[in-house]
This record gives C-alpha cells, structure tokens and sequence, in this order.
C-alpha cells in the first residue's frame, strides 16, 4: 500500500497541485473540519462509489488518523485504482481546515 504524509500532501497544495483527496469519516467529523476542495464518501459507501472514481486519477484517502483510509485504500487499491493512504489521518494534520 502506498502511503503519503500530511506534510507532502500540504506541500503539494501550497505548490498548487491538484490532488483528489478523499476523506472517509463520518458526516459529523468532516463538518468538525476537513481539508479544502476534499470528496467526502464515507467508507461504508466506498464501494459502492467505486463506479464515481476514475481509474486513470490517483487519489489520496484521509480519515481520522489513518485505519479507516488504510481500508478504503487496501479496497480501492485491489479494485485497480492508484491511491495512497493519507498517514496520520486528521490527526496529524496541522494546516487549515
């Protein structure tokens, strides 16, 4: 599984990339704060979102602090998309939300 920082995923908006983030806590938790322009799909709803997501993108999956995106990253990942798992979720993100 390919994993990503908190501080490349920040470094890389400061840099103006665009990233398909998508964070998979629940509703109240992403209205507590989320990263700006993320696509909340919850990870109950991950699979059956799959058919929303283009395989030829790379997403970045965020949640709390980690597990969550690990599942949704291992799920995507063995469906044939190219994700990384966002380490440290929310908890270690230390920019604006």
């Amino acid at each position: 599984m390919k994993e990503i920082t908190t501080k490349e995923v920040q470094q890389a908006l400061e840099r103006g990339e665009r990233l398909n983030l998508i964070d998979v806590r629940e509703v109240d938790e992403v209205e507590a704060g989320h990263i700006p322009g993320v696509l909340h799909i919850p990870l109950g709803l991950i699979e059956f979102r799959m058919q929303d997501l283009n395989k030829n993108e790379h997403y970045i999956i965020v949640c709390r602090s980690g597990a969550r995106s690990g599942r949704a990253t291992q799920l995507l990942e063995n469906n044939g998309f190219d994700v990384s798992n966002m380490i440290g979720g929310m908890l270690a993100w230390e920019w604006q939300v």
